[in-house]
């Protein structure tokens, strides 16, 4: 088997050697997950993501939103399982993934708090940062309200109890607790729906990238 063959083509028989209990029972996980089983996602989501939390925190200090990141960390992983290349241990793979969205997000982060008023500081001293020709944000302008709306219309696509966490969550940004007691649902509800709703949009999404 090849590096970059995947573990589809091998039936998820794991070749590594001296692999443990623990990662040749994901292997069994990822295969049963990729037929269907939704206990099998379960099981994997449980046994990780204590440990995904805490590996974020390392580098996102809001504890809510790391909650987040791991969620869509899972979503991602899960969507992408068929891409997963047993040559490699499952919990290697969904690290990387976690880490790379981690990453991703405070490189967002940090683009939309800089400050254009704030001085450069080079070599030769400070400048001033220039804005750009207004002309030409038009047509990101175009494309963000876009984005926006094929967002917002898949949204209003999601059965109802997915539809109302997700529009209280990241429309009006209320914290997990605050969803809870206003749908008078369980936290873990709440956080399960939360986590079910992604898992919709993105797959709905996905189909739609080159519109975006």
């Amino acid at each position: 088997m090849s590096e970059n063959q995947t573990a589809s083509e091998e039936g998820y028989e794991s070749p590594r050697e001296n692999a443990s209990e623990s990662s040749l029972e994901d292997d069994k996980l990822v295969k049963q997950a990729i037929g269907g089983e939704e206990e099998a996602y379960t099981k994997l989501v449980d046994k990780y993501q204590r440990a995904l939390f805490f590996h974020i925190l390392k580098m996102v200090k809001d504890r809510e939103q790391v909650e987040d990141l791991v969620q869509e960390a899972f979503v991602k992983a899960f969507d992408n399982l068929n891409t997963y290349n047993t040559n490699y241990a499952f919990s290697t793979w969904l690290y990387r993934i976690a880490t790379n969205h981690t990453i991703d997000y405070l490189r967002k982060k940090k683009l939309k708090t800089l400050s254009i008023d704030d001085p450069v500081k080079t070599k030769d001293g400070e400048m001033e940062m220039q804005l750009p020709d207004e002309s030409a944000s038009t047509d990101r302008d175009i494309i963000k309200k876009q984005r926006k709306k094929i967002v917002q219309n898949a949204i209003k696509e999601l059965p109802e109890k997915y539809r109302k966490v997700i529009e209280l969550r990241h429309m009006e940004e209320k914290s997990y607790k605050e969803i809870a007691d206003i749908l008078d649902s369980p936290l873990g509800t709440v956080k399960a729906h939360i986590f079910r709703a992604r898992e919709l949009l993105y797959k709905e999404l996905k189909d739609k990238k080159g519109r975006f």
